[in-house]
């Protein structure tokens, strides 16, 4: 089973480009940070290369820039390549199959507003999950059980 989930910050706007099927690739970096204090007392993060593709990538460029919070869920996945002295390079990335929007930033690039422009209306329509996602109210009573 290849099965990954994770909940951190972009650490930039995300990188998007239209592929050859005229589908959006969009990449970022992910901060996702440790559940464990180090020896001086902070908490690392770990830098995950997180991808996504389609509807997913299209909504998530519209919608999040960096420090948003997000969740992706996936699959890890190895390529490797020559360098130009000859080396072979390794690179682990995950392939983001669902992103939920946890607490959101707007994209802060002119281009990634120049690439929303270009993508059809229908590709980001109203029916999209994201669209129609919403924090709780602060001023909800407590109604539910409390998270620690």
């Amino acid at each position: 089973m290849n099965h990954v989930a994770l909940v951190g910050r972009m650490t930039k706007d995300p990188d998007v480009r239209m592929i050859g099927d005229g589908r959006m690739q969009a990449s970022f970096t992910l901060a996702v940070n440790r559940s464990f204090k180090n020896q001086q007392g902070d908490i690392d993060a770990d830098f995950i290369f997180i991808t996504i593709w389609g509807r997913t990538a299209e909504s998530t460029v519209k919608h999040c820039g960096k420090g948003s919070l997000i969740g992706v869920s996936g699959r890890i996945q190895t390529r490797s390549y020559e360098r130009e002295d000859r080396t072979r390079a390794f690179v682990t990335q995950v392939a983001g199959e669902d992103v939920r929007f946890l607490i959101t930033k707007k994209p802060s690039s002119e281009e990634h507003t120049n690439v929303q422009t270009q993508v059809s209306s229908s590709a980001l329509s109203t029916n999209s999950a994201a669209d129609h996602f919403e924090l709780p109210s602060q001023n909800r009573e407590k109604e539910s059980l409390p998270i620690f």
